[in-house]
């Protein structure tokens, strides 16, 4: 709809495997690409209806999962050979960071070429700083976002950001927003905020140029 309306923007989106697309489902994944222009680009792992999610959350629902005992599923398996089959990004979701370490090398191990880590300091996924240089090491790109600037944690965790980045290096990380939500400040707001923010952490706006700009077309395959 914004290709319609704003003619020379160039914006692309994806799948979210929960439950409301039948999970862990490569045909679903499949049926994406058949959209009339190539506009889906990224493979999201389940967030919401994540078992990762749900038990974090401490709920009772249905969920779903990517592995069982230290092993990925099939399904799992199957979805990445279409991602790799298609030139997709491989998006880690909300699994745990465990599960994101060997997402991410079975992606490599078939030949994924765009692969991140969803927010990967952030509930549920809780990623330290050695899984972020593994994940990258791995080929991924390392995601960190904004979200509401005005939360009362907010200065502390854009200072444990700004240290990650500079720990993990600028080359392997992206910057997002994460808005979008009633009650949170509109994506482009919320997101000029955060990145004053971490300018106001010494993050250069070379390297800030790189993270918002080079890194996710880089991630999308358009450079």
């Amino acid at each position: 709809m914004v290709r319609k309306q704003v003619p020379g923007v160039e914006v692309f989106g994806g799948i979210d495997l929960n439950l409301s697309v039948g999970g862990m489902n490569p045909a679903a994944v499949e049926h994406m690409t058949q959209v009339t222009g190539s506009y889906g680009r990224l493979v999201w792992m389940s967030t919401f209806d994540a078992e990762n999610q749900v038990r974090y959350s401490k709920q009772s629902r249905p969920f779903v999962s990517v592995s069982k005992d230290g092993e990925l599923l099939p399904a799992t398996k199957a979805v990445i050979e279409v991602i790799a089959k298609h030139g997709l990004v491989l998006a880690t979701g909300h699994v745990s960071s465990v599960e994101g370490l060997m997402l991410l090398r079975e992606g490599k191990r078939q030949g994924v070429r765009h692969m991140v880590v969803t927010h990967a300091m952030n509930a549920p996924i809780l990623m330290t700083v050695p899984q972020m240089q593994e994940a990258a090491s791995l080929g991924a790109f390392i995601e960190f976002v904004g979200g509401s600037m005005r939360l009362p944690d907010a200065a502390a965790t854009v200072q444990r950001y700004a240290d990650a980045i500079r720990t993990v290096g600028p080359p392997f990380c992206i910057l997002s927003s994460d808005l979008g939500q009633k009650g949170n400040p509109l994506p482009a707001d919320g997101f000029a905020e955060f990145v004053a923010a971490l300018r106001e952490r010494r993050v250069t706006d070379v390297e800030l140029s790189r993270m918002t700009k080079q890194n996710p077309a880089t991630l999308l395959g358009l450079q």
